[in-house]
């Protein structure tokens, strides 16, 4: 009889201890980063590149480098690392000067490379 409350003991604690564990790993599972480009604007005249970023996912992003066309841009706002919390939007402000000239007419990619190593892109063409 008493093996048998020491073995019920024991399965009840080993699955306490395994459903924790599950749990915590669901939990880091359920942590996505995920950044949606809204809108790109283009200014021809100072080679900058505006977009509207909203962060549709469950953790905060940081944006740790962006990049425009495959050429890597050192300058753009809240460099280095702009945070970007879930639920909510920023305007990032890309300056292209040297690397990339912003032209109507022309379609640009920019690339924007988060803290984690995820890379997240919009694509648009500028306006003629």
């Amino acid at each position: 009889m008493v093996a048998a409350i020491i073995l019920i003991a024991v399965t009840v604690a080993v699955s306490i201890a395994v459903a924790a564990w599950m749990g915590a790993l669901t939990f880091t599972f359920m942590k996505t980063e995920e950044l949606k480009v809204i809108s790109m604007a283009f200014d021809v005249d100072t080679d900058n590149i505006t977009l509207t970023v909203r962060n549709t996912g469950t953790s905060k992003v940081t944006i740790t480098a962006v990049s425009v066309n495959g050429y890597s841009e050192d300058t753009f706002s809240g460099n280095p690392g702009l945070t970007v919390d879930p639920a909510s939007e920023i305007t990032l402000t890309v300056d292209c000067t040297g690397n990339v000239d912003v032209k109507a007419g022309y379609k640009y990619r920019v690339e924007m490379l988060t803290g984690t190593g995820n890379k997240f892109y919009g694509e648009d063409t500028a306006p003629s």
